[in-house]
Formats: C-alpha cells, structure tokens, sequence
C-alpha cells in the first residue's frame, strides 16, 4: 500500500500521535529509526510499519509505504528516518521483583530515558513512574532509551502504595537525601539484594509525603563544591553501587 496524500484518514492519526492525549487515547504511539523499530519488534509492540517508498524492512508485519514529504509530517526528527513503526502500548502491568525503583515527578524526557537504560543495565525489576512524570511513550523518551523501554518492566501510578507493599513484604525502601543519610557505597550486601529506590523531580527532589515514608536516606559521597547531580547521573551511581552484590 502507498498513500501518497497528507489528507488520507491513516496519515491524519500518524500525525496526531505527536500529542499525548491522542496517544492515551489510542493506547498508540510511533517508534522512529531502524534499531528502534527493530527493538520494537523482537518484543512484539509493532501493528504495522510505516517505510518510505523503496524502503525495505524485511519483517513479517503489515507494511504502509508512503512518501518523503509524509515521512517528515509525521517524524518529530530534524532528520526524518525512512523507516518507522505503529505501535501499542503495553496493558496495564503491576510491580514484580524485588528491585524497584519509584520516580517521583520526573519531567525531562532525556532523564527518564537514561535512567530506564541504567535501570536495565543495573538489573532493576520494575520502574514505577508517579502521575506527574513526563509521558513513557513522548518521542523523545523513546529515542533516548535506545529501545531498553521494551526489555523491562515499567508502569505508572501513585507511589504510596506500591511503597506499602514493599513494607509489606519487608523490602527496604530508600530516599535519596543527604541530610540524615548513609553513604550508599557503604551499605551492607544484605541491604542491596531487595530494595525500592526513589528518584525525585529536576527542581524540587522527591515530595516530602513520600521521603517520609522512606525506611532509610542514602547519598552519593562527593566533592563538596558541587552541590548536586543531574538526577539521571545520580540514579545510575546509586543504581550502579546498589547492584554490587556478591562482590
């Protein structure tokens, strides 16, 4: 199939889902580029691919080819790739494992996309994104995962009671927090093999309703001249020193 218009019905949706309401809506997304298209892929996201005319993804997939000019409506990219892919979203999933780590309000697309990479890097079970984070699915988060969005486990909702359950089942749960804190590269093996960690917003740090519920504070040890870290870096040194067991 060729679709050649900017009017065509099919092309018209590609291009509303540069908004997040109509993403939520159609519980779709687009995903850019061939390596994302083929993470997308190998974990069985994608309802059809959109090529440019002579393109060839040799996948076994419904394929629209269209041309240049709406390749580039529909891209967010300065420079539109040829190769592209609708794709649902994931069904309502809940927290599994034992290594959990809770973002409170994390609002830049390129922070949430290294730390779900360092997240998958450093062996976390699940990523519990609050309400107030940025969308999982905006274009510029998935290009900044590199496609690791589709190799773990990643949900949204309010962080009070996924924090409750961890209690329950005696999972430690840690705050990042200077103040009244531990040296995470001190903690013991026994405080590293089950955890839930707790990332906060650019500017304002985790809400203080949830460093309360928090069962101990821990903090990166550093020069004193700086005064904090990006909150991607810090989340994969913590995530890093976190998963040094067994050592």
């Amino acid at each position: 199939m060729l679709i050649t218009s900017l009017d065509n019905d099919r092309i018209k949706g590609y291009i509303k889902l540069k908004d997040r309401k109509y993403r939520k809506k159609t519980n779709t997304y687009i995903v850019e580029g061939r390596h994302l298209v083929l993470e997308a892929y190998k974990a069985g996201k994608i309802i059809e691919l959109i090529l440019e005319k002579d393109e060839v993804l040799p996948l076994d997939l419904p394929i629209v080819y269209v041309t240049n000019e709406i390749i580039s409506r529909i891209s967010e990219m300065d420079t539109p790739s040829t190769v592209m892919a609708l794709c649902r979203m994931d069904d309502e999933k809940e927290v599994t494992g034992d290594k959990i780590l809770m973002l409170d309000g994390i609002q830049d697309p390129g922070n949430l996309g290294t730390i779900i990479r360092s997240a998958l890097a450093f062996n976390v079970d699940t990523i519990v994104m609050s309400p107030e984070c940025v969308d999982l699915y905006n274009p510029k988060v998935i290009r900044s995962t590199q496609g690791m969005m589709f190799n773990i486990n990643i949900l949204r909702c309010e962080l009070e009671p996924v924090i409750e359950n961890l209690k329950s089942r005696e999972i430690p749960v840690y705050g990042t927090r200077v103040e009244y804190g531990l040296d995470v590269s001190t903690l013991k093996e026994k405080d590293r093999i089950k955890y839930g960690l707790i990332m906060g917003n650019e500017g304002q740090g985790v809400r203080r309703e949830i460093l309360e519920m928090c069962d101990r504070y821990i903090f990166i040890d550093m020069n004193e001249k700086v005064e904090s870290l990006n909150v991607s870096v810090a989340a994969s040194i913590v995530l890093y020193e976190l998963n040094k067991v067994g050592e």
